[in-house]
């Protein structure tokens, strides 16, 4: 049976949550294959008794579906304070959070890591990247410079004493000489990670072996993004980017299965776009059209709780995400967002410096300096929220939809009208 990846497309935020919840019940296992607690993913459930919202910020989303096993993969960075207050929480909320594993290759992020994070974004100033301060990024860089602390560190003592103190051999130096603060003593750090083995072991497992034998099984494996395609470490906006890969040629790195066993993968696309933290975004709205999305939208960040930027949909995003992902299906999200528009802009190139692009520019200075060239498309006023099928929506909706397939490069096999579980409109079977 061949894995599914699932990706957002535009700068994350894209809904994610709900199309992995969606397909969770037809999936063995759900993988996280990279990213920490700097991305989140809401997943609405209807429960009968009204709209159950749940915030995930390092547990897959398939956590929810019963029946499958949710995996955190090699290539996911973990804060073991956030993981297990959000196991915590859900178990309160009466959810089985039994079925989890995580690879044994996974790093942790380390308190000196966070610390770092927050004092080096406060340094460059004007400069800063807008990261979330969790200490993502230098365990990423830890992990590069091969001085990272890893799950099974956790369970050799003597192990774990000498990572960290060979981490600190370099990172009292900055901290002290550079950014005047206090060395971090070892013991500390040692003191604090060592109590979760007992807690991590019965998680920990060789996910890489398991998944690969379940796929010659015969089970489906769907692979999940964090972040977005435009803030992946390769081929994002660099530097204003995440510091791991969420496009889908990560998944096979962040999970240990071969290229060879994924067939389809699914982008998520917002029907207009986002973006949190600093960097360049050519359709971003500052008037009332984008305070509007903001607030019909919800355009909170569920990690941060910083306001979203909002702006309208980039047709060159989605191509630019469609072809260095290989999409096999776009999810769109949020279209009844879009509601009560007269008319809805598209951007459909960029303006650089008197040049139309057709396409994503190459370079990070014609990215900034991109203007967007909009086609207008005719809006509706019917609440759509609740259609299941195509035809249910209004000619105009039906017409966006189109227009935003064409431009993608991608047939749109399912549409979110809706918070809800079931407001999802399917034209074509993603599993």
């Amino acid at each position: 049976m061949p894995a599914t990846v699932l990706v957002g497309a535009q700068w994350g935020d894209e809904g994610k949550g709900k199309a992995t919840d969606l397909l969770g019940g037809d999936v063995d296992f759900v993988v996280r294959y990279q990213g920490g607690n700097n991305a989140g993913h809401t997943v609405v459930i209807d429960t009968g008794a009204g709209l159950e919202h749940y915030a995930l910020h390092l547990l897959p989303s398939g956590i929810l579906t019963p029946g499958a096993t949710s995996v955190i993969g090699n290539g996911v960075v973990i804060d073991l304070e956030v993981l297990f207050a959000e196991l915590d929480g859900l178990a309160k909320r009466g959810v089985e959070t039994g079925r989890l594993l995580i690879s044994a290759s996974a790093h942790i992020i380390a308190p000196y890591n966070a610390a770092l994070d927050r004092v080096s974004e406060r340094f460059l100033g004007a400069r800063r990247i807008g990261t979330t301060g969790r200490g993502i990024g230098p365990t990423y860089a830890d992990k590069v410079n091969r001085v990272g602390i890893r799950v099974q560190d956790l369970f050799d003592e003597s192990i774990l004493r000498q990572k960290v103190q060979g981490a600190l051999d370099q990172k009292n130096q900055l901290l002290v000489k550079v950014y005047n603060r206090r060395e971090v003593d070892a013991d500390a750090v040692v003191e604090v990670l060592l109590p979760y083995a007992d807690k991590l072991r019965p998680f920990v497992a060789d996910t890489s072996l398991l998944l690969n034998r379940a796929l010659a099984e015969g089970r489906h494996v769907l692979l999940e993004g964090s972040q977005g395609t435009l803030l992946d470490v390769d081929h994002g906006t660099y530097p204003f980017v995440t510091s791991s890969n969420p496009t889908a040629g990560g998944a096979c790195a962040g999970a240990g299965i071969g290229p060879t066993r994924i067939d389809r993968v699914i982008g998520i696309l917002k029907a207009y776009t986002t973006r949190v933290g600093s960097g360049p975004f050519p359709t971003e709205l500052h008037d009332k059209d984008g305070a509007r999305l903001r607030e019909v939208g919800g355009e909170r960040g569920v990690t941060t709780g910083r306001d979203r930027r909002c702006g309208w949909f980039d047709a060159l995003v989605a191509r630019y995400a469609t072809r260095v992902n290989g999409l096999t299906d776009i999810f769109l999200t949020k279209l009844d967002v879009l509601t009560g528009f007269e008319t809805i802009p598209v951007c459909v190139a960029y303006d650089v410096d008197g040049v139309r692009h057709n396409e994503m520019p190459p370079t990070q200075t014609e990215f900034h300096h991109a203007m967007p060239i909009f086609e207008y498309l005719d809006g509706w006023d019917d609440d759509i929220r609740g259609a299941r099928a195509f035809d249910d929506l209004p000619a105009a909706a039906q017409a966006y939809v189109q227009a935003l397939e064409d431009l993608s490069g991608a047939p749109i096999s399912a549409i979110g009208v809706g918070q809800a579980r079931d407001a999802t409109i399917v034209r074509r079977p993603l599993l």
